[in-house]
């Protein structure tokens, strides 16, 4: 059919730029002054994040960078997005330009009106407010021509619940005061509540300069190498394409922080190799959604809603990584196994013409990673040994010797052939060789090396990391082509510099138009969250929640989830996660909480992140779906559910994670991190089987759910192990006293209050953890938690916690002076359970009878397919 037809190269990039950079490419003076106001925004953010920035930039600039952020992000919006589908794309119409001009400018109000703010206090006058309310009408239209109307259409309603939040068109329970103009534009564009807000400042400090080092590494040809890397080691073997597609997309997610150019960038080669190998049209694009989506949770550079984390959790990006790590990990190696399954069960053919071993090539892929791992670990002892010796001249000796070492693997890549992407059309398949091309891009690894060095062993900030890791890549992108052709023998090797000063420009110009919709979706998604903090909205919604799911957990996930994927169906992942995180993070915790369970902030966070970024999946708006579909020419509403399918285990593990912090790596020694991932490595390739009806041969109905039972007790082996054995023992809250007095500091202790709540006067239990600390006895250590306690016709009335403890902030939703007292109604503590892990005995058990049994049948299976083959 038609519509069903696979698009051109030309065609395919169309699509990638409409999406990520703008479908306008105006000519002449005009293309070229958009050109230089974009590598101008990347100079600025690039100077913003150097440690000599604070040195260069005049200090209003550096002040009012979120302005200056959001003015470039409106100007190039205007000139590099269509207003109306109808609009011109070779010029820039008269009425974008006063779009663009007057947005730019009243994004920097701030800025040159800076002194007049600080003199009202931050609150708008009668001008003000009438500005602020023209540069939202402008953010408005410019977040409309970029995102789409589904962000703009959010932003309105929350702005309109702002005005109007006390007339009769809401319903009573979510009424509130309503606020005046001059109120709500002060905090919507005046203050650093709104628009200007935490998530735009993320924004600008860290996801800008992450966004840039991806586009300069795929200028400087990483992507390309990555991917014919990818086909050399897994090529050959069966479903190799799609495997390759697989770690191929796992590679590139660290360069592109968009799911569409990732399916773009890889799936132009690896989908029609997956065609060839006897997947269809939609089993072929849904692999390749299902790699490329899932690069945005790959550590150490994930999408761009892991920097706002460090913000919204308060915590380093090193330990988002850490919890992050495992989830993403086991996640690829479970698509992997599907594809490998998948090829399985269609007995699909191999392509190349190598035979090597499936074990061999496990092995190597495993040495390659991990002696990547292990090279940007040992990298510390040489520099502190350098810095231990020479700390004064440290940096530029350490300088000159990562110099020295690109120089080095330059000159070994030059040795080998360049890299020219395949065509995976022609009708003899000639797979890479990988002995013979992993030396032709060793030196992409460098700034990666470097990136992860500052990240992870000197804990700099995001920002500073990605910055020096970028700054190498200028160098990089310099030097490259002169230098491999001065080792070639080339004539004029200098001249090739031209090509890499345009390449570095390229890639400057590239990461700045790929950061404007980054840009508008964080300022418009301020607007959701100043309305939170402006109306209290937010315990409304735990409210109203509360009442939906009726007080279960399970079923207020399951809500959290729908609605992460119905607003992504029009909202990018990035805007997604602050709107659902902003409106229900809280909830979770707090039901948590009230459900005895706790659950800790990172965890509801990464659940959130996670069914954002499904969003790029789901139909019927799942944009990675049709862009696969327009790659292979299949139907797109049937790649969005099978690439759904396959990614189940993305589904999954967030409601696993959630139950189970352990494999978040929450309080676990670096022994029981091995355990632990081994262990989810093997619940996941289980979950996998039962999922895909298939373990050794194919599954019967009840091996089908064994398979599932096995996998769910390998992730929860603390739900079955509290049947046998009960994880708490109460006891009265009058004996807290003697209790604290026996036990030993450190020990964890579960206690249960219950009250009015501080803002409806409804009663409601919650669940407090807390540690014993220190004292001679038991009333010194209960007031050192800073609880005081009375008994009072038998209930123990808590008084409000003093004021700066631990308890004080936990408590604070308590209404202490109402009439009906705050009371500490139970008290847990741990029993010494037997180790949860001894659940996995009988799961493994269980394991081995469905394998001895599939693998005996599998021979029947195997010689009724040879018969039929010969017949």
């Amino acid at each position: 059919m038609a519509e069903n037809r696979a698009l051109n190269e030309q065609e395919l990039q169309e699509l990638v730029q409409a999406s990520d950079s703008g479908a306008r490419s105006p000519k002449g003076w005009v293309g070229l002054m958009v050109a230089i106001v974009a590598l101008s925004w990347s100079v600025f953010q690039v100077m913003l994040a150097s440690p000599i920035g604070p040195y260069v930039l005049p200090g209003d600039l550096i002040n009012n960078a979120r302005q200056i952020h959001l003015a470039y992000a409106i100007f190039l919006s205007a000139m590099a997005y269509p207003l109306f589908k109808g609009s011109p794309k070779s010029y820039v119409p008269w009425y974008d330009w006063i779009l663009g001009v007057g947005g730019a400018l009243l994004a920097m109000y701030g800025y040159f009106f800076y002194q007049k703010i600080v003199d009202n206090g931050g609150l708008a006058d009668t001008t003000d407010a009438y500005v602020s309310l023209v540069g939202l009408v402008l953010l408005f239209i410019a977040a409309y021509r970029t995102l789409g109307p589904v962000m703009v259409g959010l932003a309105i309603f929350f702005l309109c619940y702002v005005f109007f939040g006390s007339s009769d068109f809401f319903p009573e329970q979510i009424r509130w005061a309503g606020a005046s103009l001059r109120k709500a534009m002060s905090h919507m564009w005046i203050t650093s509540e709104g628009v200007f807000g935490i998530a735009l400042g993320v924004s600008t400090k860290f996801v800008f300069l992450f966004v840039l080092f991806g586009a300069l590494l795929e200028k400087a040809g990483a992507g390309n190498y990555f991917i014919q890397m990818a086909f050399g080691a897994l090529g050959h073997l069966r479903g190799g394409p799609a495997k390759a597609a697989v770690v191929g997309s796992a590679a590139t997610g660290l360069i592109s922080g968009s799911s569409i150019a990732n399916v773009v960038t890889t799936g132009t080669f690896t989908i029609p190799l997956m065609k060839r190998v006897g997947f269809s049209a939609e089993k072929a694009g849904s692999v390749e959604v299902a790699s490329s989506v899932n690069g945005q949770i790959m550590p150490p550079v994930m999408g761009a809603a892991a920097f706002l984390m460090v913000e919204y959790v308060g915590i380093s990006y090193l330990e988002v990584i850490k919890h992050a790590f495992i989830p993403a990990i086991i996640s690829y190696i479970a698509l992997f196994y599907i594809v490998h399954l998948e090829a399985v069960k269609s007995r699909m053919p191999t392509i190349g013409d190598r035979v090597v071993s499936v074990w061999r090539t496990a092995f190597g892929m495993f040495a390659f990673f991990a002696g990547f791992a292990a090279l940007c670990y040992a990298v510390q002892f040489p520099v502190q040994l350098i810095t231990s010796l020479v700390p004064e001249g440290a940096g530029w000796i350490l300088a000159v010797l990562v110099a020295l070492a690109y120089v080095a693997l330059v000159w070994i890549a030059a040795k080998a052939p360049e890299l020219e992407p395949d065509d995976p059309n022609s009708e003899i398949v000639k797979l890479p060789d990988i002995k013979e091309i992993y030396t032709a891009g060793l030196y992409y690894l460098l700034p990666i090396v470097v990136l992860v060095y500052f990240l992870m062993i000197e804990r700099k900030s995001p920002g500073l990391s990605a910055f020096w890791a970028s700054f190498l890549l200028f160098f990089i992108l310099l030097t490259q082509k002169p230098l491999k052709a001065m080792f070639r023998g080339e004539s004029a090797p200098m001249s090739r510099f031209k090509e890499g000063l345009f390449d570095l420009i390229g890639g400057m110009i590239d990461g700045a138009r790929n950061m404007i919709g980054i840009g508008l979706a964080t300022a418009t998604a301020g607007i959701i969250v100043g309305t939170v903090s402006l109306t209290g909205i937010g315990q409304v919604m735990a409210d109203f929640v509360e009442f939906l799911s009726g007080g279960n957990l399970i079923l207020m996930l399951i809500f959290v989830a729908i609605l992460s994927l119905i607003l992504g169906m029009g909202l990018p992942t990035t805007a997604n996660y602050i709107v659902v995180s902003s409106l229900m993070v809280g909830v979770v915790v707090h039901l948590g909480a009230q459900s005895g369970l706790i659950v800790p902030l990172i965890a509801v966070h990464l659940f959130v992140f996670y069914f954002g970024i499904m969003a790029d999946v789901t139909p019927p708006v799942g944009l990675a779906s049709f862009a696969a579909a327009a790659v292979s020419g299949g139907d797109a509403i049937k790649t969005g559910f099978t690439a759904f399918f396959y990614s189940l285990r993305t589904v999954a593990l967030p409601f696993v994670f959630i139950f189970n912090t352990d494999l978040l790596l929450i309080n676990v020694t670096w022994y029981q991190a091995i355990f632990v991932f081994i262990i989810a490595t093997i619940g996941i390739l289980v979950f996998t089987a039962g999922t895909m009806n298939w373990f050794i041969t194919r599954s019967k109905l009840w091996e089908t759910v064994a398979l599932l039972l096995v996998a769910f007790t390998l992730f929860r082996p603390g739900y079955f192990m509290n049947m046998v054995e009960p994880p708490y023992t109460e006891i009265p809250p009058a004996n807290i006293v003697q209790r604290l007095e026996k036990a030993p500091v450190g020990r964890e202790l579960r206690l249960v209050f219950s009250g009015p709540d501080y803002d409806t006067g409804v009663a409601k239990d919650t669940t407090v953890l807390v540690k014993v600390p220190e004292g001679t006895n038991g009333q010194e250590k209960l007031d050192k938690l800073g609880l005081s306690v009375t008994d009072t016709d038998g209930k123990m009335v808590a008084d409000e916690p003093m004021f700066g403890t631990e308890l004080q902030q936990k408590l604070q939703g308590f209404d202490f002076y109402g009439d009906t007292p705050v009371t500490l109604s139970n008290v847990k503590v741990p029993n010494d359970q037997l180790p949860k892990e001894l659940m996995f005995i009988p799961a493994f058990l269980l394991l081995g009878l469905v394998a001895f049994l599939q693998y005996r049948r599998k021979e029947d299976d195997d010689a009724a397919f040879a018969q039929g083959e010969t017949a």
